[in-house]
């Protein structure tokens, strides 16, 4: 897809055809008092694509995903998950349509072996005949926890935890519990995953681990897949296409390589407008507090 130097009006970053589209927001933007954070952003995301969005600190990364994931309600545009316009729909409830998300900060339940983190994800179905059943251990609630014990095991074994699914969340380095909570987002089936800095805090080795797993995830659910990521290396190998915001609008879009060569995208990171169409985006990692 070509990408260019000026954003012009509503920019609309199109995914590739063939596959469903599973997220698409239409002109979204966000004013705190008289700055705007976001504006008139558009894009789409299909059903087993990875999609990567960068831009300076201040871009507006974060406010975009609050958007998307309902934690804040836009001032001007739409959402659309599935084609089912969500903008009125509480987290909550986008939540339970099928969107999942992760944080910039480790948030597993420490006190809970990592088994146990992913087997809370599914408890907010409840059980089949109510408290009695629970109570008494009717034979459909045995069934339902077989049940998702069977789906705990599959995922277990898709991230690589099998092996340590007694231990303890607290007591995992970094590395770990960021796979323990990307595992805890997939075990209800996603279909939008929401990745916020997914590789803050890891080493290169660990980055490289969790960028398969995604990988992986993609291939096996047919999830689409939203990264706000400040590490360039794990970004340009995992995504299929990059969206680069600057100044709460869409710069630029399209593969790797076509991000790599737009001159706008250095200049917006660099300050440097006259590089060559050759040299690659390197940026510092750094928090987004927009």
């Amino acid at each position: 897809m070509a990408t260019s130097a000026d954003p012009g009006p509503t920019r609309v970053a199109e995914a590739g055809r063939g596959e469903p589209e599973v997220l698409r927001l239409e002109g979204i933007g966000v004013r705190f008092g008289g700055i705007a954070a976001l504006t008139d952003v558009s894009l789409a995301a299909r059903a087993g694509e990875i999609l990567g969005i960068i831009g300076p600190n201040g871009a507006g990364k974060t406010t975009l995903f609050d958007v998307i994931a309902g934690v804040r309600a836009p001032d001007a545009g739409r959402v659309f998950l599935e084609g089912v316009d969500v903008s009125g729909v509480s987290a909550v409830g986008r939540s339970r349509s099928g969107l999942r998300r992760t944080f910039q900060r480790v948030q597993t339940f420490g006190w809970l072996s990592v088994e146990d983190n992913v087997l809370a994800a599914l408890e907010w179905r409840g059980g089949r005949g109510g408290f009695l059943a629970d109570l008494v251990w009717f034979p459909p609630r045995r069934s339902l926890e077989r049940e998702r014990r069977r789906r705990v095991d599959e995922v277990l074994e898709l991230c690589g935890l099998t092996s340590m699914r007694k231990e303890s969340a607290g007591s995992l380095p970094i590395g770990i519990a960021r796979i323990v909570e990307l595992a805890r987002a997939i075990v209800d089936e996603p279909k939008l995953l929401l990745l916020d800095e997914p590789t803050s805090g890891l080493d290169r080795t660990e980055a490289a681990r969790l960028g398969e797993r995604v990988e992986a995830i993609c291939h096996d659910t047919d999830a689409s897949v939203l990264l706000v990521e400040h590490d360039m290396g794990f970004v340009m190998n995992t995504c299929d296409r990059i969206i680069v915001l600057d100044l709460g609008s869409v710069l630029a879009t399209g593969s790797a390589q076509e991000i790599q060569a737009n001159s706008a995208v250095r200049t917006a990171y660099l300050g440097d407008s006259k590089s060559s169409t050759d040299s690659q985006v390197q940026v510092t990692t750094g928090g987004d507090h927009s």
